[in-house]
C-alpha cells in the first residue's frame, strides 16, 4: 500500500510540473482603449480683455453762489431728480428787492433817454437851417449819449440783480442722483471766500468705463484698423462689453467713446473709455469691472474639449492618434475658452484625432485602440438582463 501511495504522489507531481511548463509564455496586453474626437470647426471672435473702473458721465458739487440763510430743501437724500428741479432755496426776498430796485432804475433811465432823443432831434434840425448854435447841438448830443449810457448801466444792473436772484434757487444742472445734504434749513451759507457745498449730484445713466490698453495690444489694434480700413468715426461704433466681479460673462454692453491720442511713456499704455447705457443704475461710479472688446472674427476656428489639453515646460500640448494608431504629443497654441471648449490657434488640423478620454493610458510612441465617443458609449452600455 505504501508503494502504491508513493507512486500516485509521484504521478500527480509529474503531471503538475508538466502543466506549468506548457503555460510559461509572455502574452502582450492589448492596446489601451482611448476616446478620440476631431476638432470642431466653428466661428470664434477674438477679444481684447482688460480691467477698468466705472466713472460718472457728469458729477458736480452744488454750491451756494450768493450768501444767505437756507430756507427750504426740496428733495430727499439720494433722490433721482430731473434737470432743472429745485433743490435748495436761499433767502430770496432781499435779492428780489434788489432786482425790483434795478428794474425801477432801468425804467427811469429809459424815460431820461426818451426825453433826450426829441431834444436832440430838434437841435439837429435847427442846426441844419442855421437856427441854433453848434454849442446847443453839442449839448443836446451829450445829453442823449449820457442818457443812453445811463440806460445801458441800468440794464446791466438789472441783469446782475436777476442773476443773483436766480442763484437763490439752486437747481439740478442735469438728470442725476443727489447725495445727502451737507447743510440744514436755517444755516447761513455762501458768506466765505470758499463756496459752501450744499450737496453733490451724479449722473449714472449713461455711465463711463475707463480702462487702459497695453502698447502691444495698441500695435495689434492699429494693424487691424489699417487692414479693415476703419476711420475714426468707425471706432466709435466698436462695442465694449463689461461684467462685474460677481457676474458671469459680460452682460453690459456699450460703445467705445474715446481713445487717448498718445501712449503714456511712463506706463506704456493707452487710455480709453467706453460709454454704457445704465437705465436701472446697476453700475455705480468706482466699480471695478472686467472689460472686453472684439478684435477680429475667424469663421473657421478649431475647437477641442479643454480637458484634452496638457501642459509642460514647453507649453500646451494635446495627444493625437496618427494613422497607425500610435500616440503623438503635439505642441499647440491655445486661444479663448468658451464653456468647455478651447480654441486651438496653431498645431492642429481639422482631421486630427485628438484623445479626449483615457489620457492616463495614452503614452506617446505607443499604440492604442482609438474609439469615437459614440463607440465608447455603446461599449459601456450594459447588456439587457435576461
Amino acid at each position: 500500500m505504501r508503494l502504491i501511495v508513493r507512486g500516485s504522489l509521484v504521478g500527480i507531481a509529474a503531471a503538475l510540473l508538466a502543466a506549468c511548463g506548457q503555460g510559461n509564455q509572455y502574452v502582450a496586453p492589448p492596446p489601451a482603449k482611448v476616446v478620440v474626437a476631431t476638432p470642431v470647426e466653428k466661428p470664434v471672435t477674438r477679444y481684447l480683455e482688460t480691467t477698468g473702473n466705472m466713472a460718472a458721465v457728469n458729477s458736480a458739487d452744488l454750491v451756494a453762489r450768493v450768501p444767505g440763510f437756507v430756507e427750504t430743501i426740496n428733495y430727499a437724500d439720494g433722490d433721482f431728480v430731473k434737470k432743472g428741479a429745485l433743490l435748495f432755496t436761499i433767502e430770496p426776498e432781499s435779492y428780489k428787492i434788489k432786482l425790483d430796485q434795478a428794474k425801477a432804475a432801468e425804467d427811469g433811465a429809459q424815460a431820461t433817454l426818451n426825453n433826450a432823443k426829441p431834444a436832440f432831434e430838434r437841435q439837429k434840425s435847427l442846426l441844419a437851417t442855421q437856427s441854433t448854435t453848434q454849442a446847443n447841438y453839442d449839448s443836446a448830443l451829450a445829453t442823449l449819449m449820457s442818457a443812453q449810457s445811463g440806460l445801458d448801466q441800468a440794464k446791466a444792473n438789472t441783469q446782475l440783480a436777476q442773476i443773483n436772484y436766480d442763484y437763490t434757487q439752486v437747481k439740478a444742472p442735469f438728470d442725476g442722483i443727489v447725495s445727502a445734504r451737507q447743510v440744514s434749513v436755517g444755516e447761513y451759507v455762501g458768506g466765505t471766500a470758499t463756496p459752501t457745498v450744499l450737496a453733490t449730484i451724479v449722473q449714472n445713466d449713461p455711465i463711463y468705463v475707463n480702462f487702459t490698453v497695453s502698447e502691444q495690444d495698441v500695435l495689434h489694434i492699429r494693424a487691424e484698423i489699417a487692414k479693415l480700413g476703419l476711420t475714426r468715426e468707425d471706432l466709435r461704433k466698436v462695442p465694449v462689453e463689461i461684467g462685474l466681479q460677481t457676474e458671469t460673462g459680460y452682460p453690459h454692453r456699450g460703445m467705445l467713446d474715446y481713445a487717448a491720442p498718445t501712449v503714456s511713456a511712463t506706463t506704456g499704455t493707452l487710455a480709453a473709455r467706453g460709454i454704457i447705457d445704465n437705465p436701472q443704475r446697476l453700475l455705480l461710479p468706482g466699480y471695478f469691472v472686467r472689460v472686453r472688446i472684439p478684435l477680429e472674427k475667424n469663421d473657421k476656428a478649431l475647437w477641442v474639449p479643454d480637458v484634452a489639453l496638457g501642459a509642460d515646460q514647453g507649453g500646451a500640448y494635446v495627444l493625437v492618434v496618427n494613422k497607425d494608431d500610435v500616440v503623438e504629443q503635439r505642441k499647440v497654441e491655445t486661444g479663448p475658452l468658451e464653456g468647455t471648449m478651447r480654441v486651438i490657434e496653431k498645431g492642429l488640423s481639422a482631421g486630427d484625432r485628438v484623445i479626449v478620454s483615457g489620457l492616463l493610458q495614452a503614452v506617446p510612441g505607443h499604440k492604442v485602440s482609438p474609439q469615437t465617443q459614440a463607440e465608447a458609449k455603446t461599449d459601456s452600455t450594459p447588456a439587457p438582463a435576461k
